[in-house]
């Protein structure tokens, strides 16, 4: 999962972006509001954190852009200002849930586990397509009973899939999901195939179905149809 933290406290960002990528997230961190600008204009995210107090601008006006462009990304609110105004307006404008700092980590990282299962498959803890079943809060796949065994690209590749299920997905959209902006130096997708040919390998090895459909051109649907 990709997450974008905006926060202009160096030594906070350092210890929240360490902690999520400790739980298996891709997160990118940037301390200002231009250069959260740039990055929500360039790339897509799971989930944003947004600091409300930016040296150069105001986290609720990123939300209310993000909500122009009809983005549907999570949005967590996070500041020192336990004002309820302040909540208030950044849960009208498009947040979905504000912390007050200082805050534990894990009650973010549980907060943004609820926001991106709510967002990609209605709030649920077990997620089941046909003969696959997958448990986000623990990141375990099985196959009809039996557990899949995924590195941490092809467990994120697979629920990327399975949140886009019956939609194409481009190389380039996957490869962003996967490395965020660290993609723009790759000068291939080649590795996209080789984790896509090992996903789809590791499911029918347990007997699933071939649910990944290569649309020539294009890119790659997951679906049953």
């Amino acid at each position: 999962m990709k997450v974008l933290l905006i926060e202009d406290e160096k030594e906070l960002s350092n210890s929240i972006s360490d902690y999520l990528q400790n739980e298996n997230y891709l997160c990118e961190t940037v301390f200002d509001f231009v250069q959260a600008i740039e990055k929500i204009n360039l790339y897509h995210y799971d989930c944003i954190i947004v600091d409300i107090s930016l040296p150069d601008g105001s986290g609720l006006n990123l939300i209310r852009i993000l909500k122009e462009n009809k983005s549907e990304t999570g949005i967590i609110i996070i500041s020192a200002r336990n004002s309820l105004d302040d909540k208030i307006t950044g849960l009208e404008i498009g947040a979905d849930d504000y912390l007050t700092k200082p805050f534990h980590l894990p009650e973010l990282n549980a907060r943004i586990k609820s926001i991106i299962r709510r967002r990609n498959f209605g709030g649920v803890n077990e997620i089941s397509f046909n003969d696959i079943q997958v448990l986000p809060d623990q990141m375990e796949v099985s196959v009809k009973g039996q557990p899949l065994a995924l590195t941490k690209k092809e467990y994120d590749l697979f629920v990327f899939f399975l949140a886009n299920r019956d939609r194409v997905l481009t190389r380039e959209a996957i490869a962003e999901h996967l490395w965020g902006d660290e993609m723009d130096m790759a000068d291939s997708f080649d590795f996209i195939y080789t984790h896509i040919k090992n996903l789809r390998k590791k499911i029918i090895e347990k007997g699933g179905e071939d649910y990944i459909k290569t649309i020539y051109g294009m890119g790659y649907k997951f679906t049953d149809q």
